[in-house]
């Protein structure tokens, strides 16, 4: 959730630090802050609200050093105010530490603690880390053993950075359950939660695994474990550009990453449809061809967004690859007790590959006996490194908090799985080649889509000021139903419910006026039918009809206020251009109400704690 970055080397700190909490922002924006050691002390900066409002306070009292560490904050514990903005500092002011994660047992630390006379200046939980390091500090002088032993203590999640004014010049890092990743530059080093800070600096990077340290410091890094057993780690090259980071033209990074569908999808699909064979090849899944083979079982989990797209994989692996599917959140699955036949394959999605529910999830099935793939975007992350086998998604980084184009290319991924499964059991090849082949088309048509945009932009406004919503679908345009609703709910703060178009009919109906706009997601399929009389019923309520339907529909135009027309492609691809206006559509809805669209309000891009 929050995002942390350090520096040392021999450049100013503090514009690298500034910059690179400016690239991190859409981890969390409730508060920032700075702290630096110049002349054996440590000084720090701390603001509530945006990155911009600890810039103005740098302006008018600046901070000058080769090294420090920098924070901006999705608030757990203690609510967004500058005493509870990062970093925090021991009692002594001798240590100042940045943290990215949840200290489950800090109550306890901190009665602990104050029983002995430390007093604390915040209502965070990760003032009891660094208290309790600062106290053993105290004791031993020794900084490495005081954090070792602290970490042994504390439970929970944590990505950490660590500075002491007794030694300037050095960064203490480590990681449980939050990511952390070291740059490598000539004679320099950023440390930051994840890889748009570094890109900047330098494309070489260390991925810290769990339970691992690093100490910066003289040009040089060592990695140990916690218990300090040295590690000889792997520089990796990054798999990101500056350029890609940046907004461009556009106004904001969701508007930028909708519009970079036709490109992101066709990176996604580029040398995995043979279409002359009618296969999929997926490099990811070459060393569990056996498991693919004998699976009796797709179990799906994920969180959010990639749970919509997770609900489109059930109707796909059943409907191409004739095995039972089904979804589960993340978060409840991790605290059931799931049965895992023998035969289970786990597919965990998730864009940043670091969401902690569904890390939790995919240990506590593996642990069962589960083979479990992951569809992630983010190379190198937690669930890339711990899945059995995986497939990325290829589309750049997502910096916007809504996801959108993560969403069409984790549908691509499962489309092409069911298709590769399913050819393996009683897909036939004339089928899965038809399917390939639209699959192929679909770039071109999201593009058509998003011609619309200026009608789809006068469409909303005219129902911009209504405060709640219906959207519904069937089959597996009702996960697309889901996914409009839940990005009109998060930037636009407009009340909205998805659901399945016949489940109406059995309570929601109750809601349905004059004053409501009911979105009907109605392509041509084998639902059709069925759903011209959900939209019947609607209309006879006066909710006011706003249908996504098919090019060359007609009959919709006759009960619908609005229709906005899509391509037609095969009725199970559908979800991906008939998603496309309802993004657009939350766009301009948030954009109208004067919402900012990349920072909703208590959201964060990567959800980093339980």
């Amino acid at each position: 959730m929050c995002g942390i970055v350090g520096y040392v080397g021999s450049k100013s700190a503090d514009n690298i630090l500034l910059n690179g909490l400016k690239r991190l922002e859409y981890r969390g924006y409730d508060s920032a802050g700075m702290a630096i050691v110049e002349d054996g002390h440590i000084s720090t900066r701390r603001a509530k609200g945006r990155v911009t409002e600890l810039e103005q306070i740098l302006a008018e009292q600046p901070l000058k050093s080769t090294m420090g560490i920098a924070h901006t904050r999705w608030a757990t514990h203690g609510k967004p105010s500058v005493k509870n903005a990062h970093p925090h500092v021991d009692a002594s002011g001798r240590l100042a530490l940045v943290h990215n994660g949840i200290i489950e047992n800090h109550r306890s630390i901190r009665s602990l603690l104050e029983g002995k006379g430390i007093a604390f200046q915040s209502d965070t939980d990760t003032e009891s880390l660094v208290q309790l390091i600062g106290y053993f500090y105290k004791e031993s002088g020794d900084l490495t053993g005081s954090l070792q032993r602290a970490l042994r203590d504390v439970q929970g999640t944590f990505g950490i950075a660590l500075i002491c004014a007794d030694q300037p010049g050095r960064i203490i890092g480590a990681r449980r359950g939050s990511p952390l990743i070291v740059g490598v530059g000539d004679g320099e080093f950023v440390i930051a939660s994840d890889g748009s800070a570094i890109v900047e600096h330098t494309s070489q990077v260390i991925f810290l695994k769990d339970n691992e340290m690093v100490e910066l410091s003289d040009g040089r890094y060592e990695i140990s474990t916690m218990d300090a057993e040295p590690i000889q780690a792997q520089v990796d090259t990054l798999e990101l550009t500056l350029e890609e980071i940046e907004i461009g033209s556009h106004e904001h990074y969701m508007h930028k990453e909708i519009f970079e569908q036709p490109q992101s999808l066709a990176n996604c699909l580029a040398g995995r449809l043979d279409l002359q064979a009618g296969e999929v090849v997926l490099g990811g899944l070459s060393e569990v061809q056996r498991e693919i083979a004998n699976c009796k079982r797709v179990l799906l989990f994920a969180c959010g967004t990639a749970w919509h797209a997770g609900l489109v994989g059930e109707y796909l692996f059943e409907e191409l690859s004739f095995t039972p599917a089904e979804v589960e959140y993340s978060s409840e699955l991790r605290y059931r007790n799931p049965i895992i036949e023998e035969g289970t394959i786990g597919i965990v999605l998730s864009q940043s590959g670091e969401t902690a529910d569904s890390l939790a999830a995919l240990r506590e099935i593996k642990r069962k006996g589960a083979t479990v793939f992951g569809i992630v975007n983010v190379v190198g992350s937690s669930i890339a490194r711990e899945t059995d086998a995986g497939v990325y998604l290829h589309v750049g980084p997502e910096i916007g908090v809504a996801s959108t184009k993560a969403f069409t290319a984790q549908v691509a991924v499962l489309t092409m799985m069911a298709i590769d499964m399913g050819r393996r059991r009683y897909l036939s090849h004339a089928r899965a080649e038809e399917l390939l082949k639209e699959l192929h088309q679909i770039p071109g048509k999201v593009e058509k889509v998003l011609a619309l945009e200026d009608q789809i932009r006068k469409i909303t406004a005219k129902y911009v000021d209504r405060n709640n919503w219906l959207y519904l679908g069937r089959g597996v345009n009702y996960p697309v139903a889901l996914e409009g609703a839940l990005k009109l709910k998060e930037i636009s703060y407009i009340h909205a419910e998805g659901m399945p178009a016949a489940e109406m009919k059995h309570g929601p109906i109750a809601l349905i006026d004059e004053d409501m706009p009911v979105v009907v997601v109605a392509p041509k399929d084998h639902t059709y039918d069925k759903v011209l009389s959900n939209i019947e019923e609607v209309h006879t309520r006066q909710g006011r009809i706003i249908a996504i339907a098919t090019e060359g529909d007609t009959r919709l135009s006759e009960l619908a206020e609005e229709v906005i027309y899509v391509p037609q492609t095969s009725p199970l691809l559908s979800p991906l251009v008939t998603t496309i206006p309802l993004q657009l559509m939350a766009y301009h809805a948030a954009l109208m109400r004067g919402q900012n669209v990349d920072k909703p309000r208590n959201l964060a891009k990567s959800v980093t704690v339980e």
